[in-house]
């Protein structure tokens, strides 16, 4: 599994916008030039992340994006599930159901299986303000 650069950006435009909450609207470009991210490129991911309602849009000349919810609310799974889609290693456990024919015989999907339970389980208890509190542990009060 790899991660691309629309998930790891989503997730570093969500921990800005959680890091630089004041409650004020934050420019998407103070983001980008935070972030050394091409703003177009986050008006892409922001636009995901704004149809999801994981963000707030406030429109005008002061405007800008918050976080609809608190950081511990959010998953590093659901943010990474929202611009990458399925985090499975391979097909048969994309969906609900495994549709496939050698399940049954199939010994590598028991190691395919660990995998994505070894992943979700991280992405998925790992929050939002985990990773505000992590940089802040980094960092000290420096804001990114």
């Amino acid at each position: 599994m790899k991660i691309s650069t629309k998930g790891r950006y989503a997730l570093r435009l969500m921990l800005d916008l959680a890091m630089n909450d004041t409650g004020a609207p934050i420019s998407l470009k103070d983001v980008a030039k935070r972030q050394d991210i091409s703003d177009k490129y986050l008006e892409q991911i922001i636009s995901v992340l704004n149809r999801a309602g994981f963000v707030k849009s406030v429109r005008g000349a002061q405007g800008g994006y918050l976080l609809k919810k608190e950081p511990q609310e959010y998953t590093v799974g659901m943010i990474l599930r929202l611009t990458e889609g399925s985090l499975a290693p391979v097909a048969c456990l994309d969906g609900d159901e495994n549709d496939c024919e050698r399940q049954e015989s199939c010994v590598t999907l028991i190691l395919w299986k660990k995998i994505y339970d070894a992943v979700s389980g991280v992405v998925d208890h790992t929050t939002l303000q985990d990773l505000v509190d992590w940089q802040l542990e980094k960092n000290g009060d420096y804001v990114i």
